[in-house]
């Protein structure tokens, strides 16, 4: 996580500093940020500058190859995502200690799990695109290894990277403030909030619970989960932007979803769109039938948590919102429009959303031992 680090923070600073001082030179975006990704990244580790060096620019080949490859298109498409696919899944297990190997190294995968998506919606544009998606080596570089978004998002779409990547630098001082301040808060929450709350949820959690007192942590976690991920966010948004990149929303008010479809388009929003463009859109590019939604929406949020993790916490959390989604599917209750219902049956199906949000939030934590502890305290009813 490079903004817990004050080193990194400076160093992103005076990048920041650094382009809007060459703002008169055309090519200061594409240039200047390619020599500062790769050279951030081999200070911070020269293993995870060679990894990403190599992985980087066998992809890229990959992706040139899939641009002007008229033959076994669909098969090599699919090979190549299943490279990718097999490569974090090797490093996901060699993190969890099931095989070992000298060379491995856990901050190789820093960020993998991120960055693989964005391979992957590469080789589906070169793939839906043909000859017309080829881009140089340079704007594929800094899309991959863009800094403020390595480690943990929000996820960046191929095609608008690279419409960002042809517009000259045009940050002005009105967006500095805006961006400016939103870096300040989402330090605010990830410096301050954050490590109260996880004080607190230490200390409560060290005790023997009850009912109430796991109810109370399932609720503070949730609150905890949406300050650490939705500062880090503000964070990254806030430095992509000040270095002239679009960077888009991952929290869209997610409190105010009167359902769970409706969540997952503002909750960590670039992973659910990711999941429905490469995944539900592809396997049924028509207008699916209900069951078919409700399949693809069960099928979508196991990957999803596996992505998160590889255990069977993370199953089960996917089994549990896609059993959800789908029958929200099969009985229409996909959305819901606040100006055709009451506002009270509007602000009761949104509390009724984050009330199964929150029955399974706990296992965000992936600590199974404290997972199960909380969901038997919830059984413990104080005599």
């Amino acid at each position: 996580m490079w903004y817990l680090n004050m080193n990194a923070v400076i160093a992103i600073i005076g990048m920041v500093l650094v382009l809007a001082l060459t703002r008169r030179w055309p090519g200061n975006k594409r240039y200047l940020l390619l020599a500062f990704n790769l050279c951030f990244l081999f200070v911070f580790s020269q293993k995870l500058f060679v990894f990403y060096l190599v992985y980087t620019a066998l992809n890229y080949l990959a992706f040139l190859w899939l641009c002007r490859t008229t033959r076994w298109r669909r098969t090599t498409f699919v090979l190549l995502i299943a490279a990718n696919v097999a490569a974090v899944c090797s490093l996901r297990l060699f993190g969890m200690e099931l095989f070992t190997h000298p060379l491995f190294d856990a901050v190789i995968a820093l960020g993998l799990i991120y960055n693989v998506l964005k391979v992957i919606d590469a080789l589906y544009f070169a793939y839906f695109i043909g000859k017309e998606a080829r881009t140089k080596a340079l704007d594929y570089f800094n899309y991959i290894l863009f800094i403020p978004t390595f480690t943990s998002g929000p996820i960046l779409k191929f095609r608008d990277f690279m419409v960002d990547t042809k517009q000259p630098y045009q940050v002005d001082a009105a967006q500095t403030e805006e961006n400016v301040k939103r870096i300040i808060l989402g330090m605010f929450k990830k410096i301050v909030l954050v490590t109260w709350m996880t004080d607190v949820f230490n200390h409560v959690s060290a005790q023997e619970l009850h009912t109430h007192q796991s109810l109370f942590l399932m609720v503070w976690f949730y609150a905890l989960i949406f300050f650490d991920f939705s500062g880090y966010s503000d964070i990254a948004v806030g430095f992509g932007r000040l270095m002239g990149y679009n960077i888009p929303e991952n929290f869209k008010k997610p409190f105010q979803s009167p359902t769970l479809t409706q969540y997952w388009r503002n909750w960590h929003a670039t992973l659910g769109d990711w999941f429905r463009d490469h995944i539900f859109m592809f396997v049924s590019r028509q207008t699916p039938t209900k069951w078919t939604a409700a399949g693809l929406s069960l099928l979508v949020m196991v990957l999803i948590g596996l992505w998160h993790g590889f255990s069977w916490l993370y199953v089960l959390w996917g089994v549990y919102h896609g059993l959800l989604l789908g029958l929200e599917n099969l009985l229409g209750y996909t959305t819901v429009n606040k100006r055709k219902v009451s506002r009270a049956y509007f602000y009761g199906r949104c509390a009724l959303t984050q009330l199964f949000v929150t029955a399974a939030v706990i296992v965000y934590s992936g600590n199974s031992e404290a997972v199960y502890k909380i969901y038997r305290g919830l059984a413990n009813w104080p005599w």
